[in-house]
């Protein structure tokens, strides 16, 4: 197994800043790259204050705060990535978007794994787009990262057997669970997770129930800690919309097919709690 010291992660967004702060929290050295430097910024600003709440909670020493964030630094050229053991891309989930990335940093040397932390799409369609694809591999951590215990770790079809290895062994580390899985779309999470969202979304676009009663029914029925409209909101409209298209596109089953209510809700903006609202509302949003 290759031995992972310093990690860097491309795309300083919520999945971007949560898996720097793991990282770090797990003393490697991180490099977190956006092209956006208020991004980053951000992100730093967020990993702190989601480190100082670990302390409160006794999660972690109080004294460590500086320690960890100290061991975070920023850039905004994917060049700064180049000394990296591994590297995280976990950019917007579009397609073109991450081949761009990961593309760019094969072309840059260095034997460093690449990482998609993408929800949905083919690791083999990633890979191949660089000079290593035997060192490309999915790390899907779940959201919020510092909480979630789960990571899928998906396997693409030139994956080969030592990084894998190296990924598990990494994600125990961090004081994850993670599990392998193979590359079909949605890998097990989504393909699971998705249709049993969007039913729900066309059970409230055909009437069945308000969008309050059929979260209550799954959260006291079936035991989810949080209803399927209440989870949609909280992934992202667009990124259920996404991550859906894939599965239909992929599988080409009809059975993936968006609610046309979920479309119309991403059409007028209403993307859930990044927006202020989508099947809910929430206060002190934009």
């Amino acid at each position: 197994m290759t031995r992972i010291d310093r990690v860097a992660v491309v795309g300083g967004g919520t999945m971007g800043n949560g898996i720097a702060h793991v990282f770090a929290q797990g003393g490697h050295p991180v490099t977190l790259v956006d092209v956006d430097a208020a991004r980053t910024d951000a992100a730093v600003a967020t990993i702190r204050k989601n480190l100082e709440r670990q302390a409160r909670k006794g999660v972690i020493e109080a004294g460590a705060v500086d320690e960890m964030i100290g061991r975070i630094r920023t850039a905004t050229d994917t060049g700064a990535a180049a000394e990296a053991d591994l590297v995280v891309e976990a950019v917007p989930e579009k397609l073109e978007l991450k081949r761009e990335i990961l593309r760019a940093l094969s072309d840059a040397g260095g034997e460093a794994i690449l990482a998609s932390n993408t929800s949905s799409i083919s690791i083999t369609a990633l890979a191949a787009a660089t000079s290593r694809p035997e060192r490309v591999i999915g790390m899907h951590f779940m959201n919020p990262v510092p909480v979630m215990q789960l990571v899928e770790v998906i396997r693409g079809l030139q994956t080969d057997d030592a990084t894998t290895a190296t990924v598990m062994e990494l994600a125990r580390s961090l004081g994850k669970t993670p599990v392998e899985v193979n590359d079909f779309p949605g890998f097990v999470s989504n393909r699971v997770l998705m249709p049993m969202i969007n039913e729900a979304v066309f059970a409230l676009m055909e009437g069945v129930a308000e969008a309050e009663a059929i979260d209550t029914v799954m959260k006291l029925g079936m035991s989810h800690p949080m209803g399927p409209l209440a989870l949609a909101d909280f992934i992202g409209l667009d990124v259920c919309l996404a991550i859906l298209e894939v599965l239909r596109n992929g599988i080409g089953d009809p059975k993936y097919r968006p609610c046309p209510l979920l479309r119309q809700m991403v059409a007028a903006g209403r993307l859930g709690r990044k927006t202020g609202r989508g099947f809910f509302e929430y206060e002190g949003r934009a």
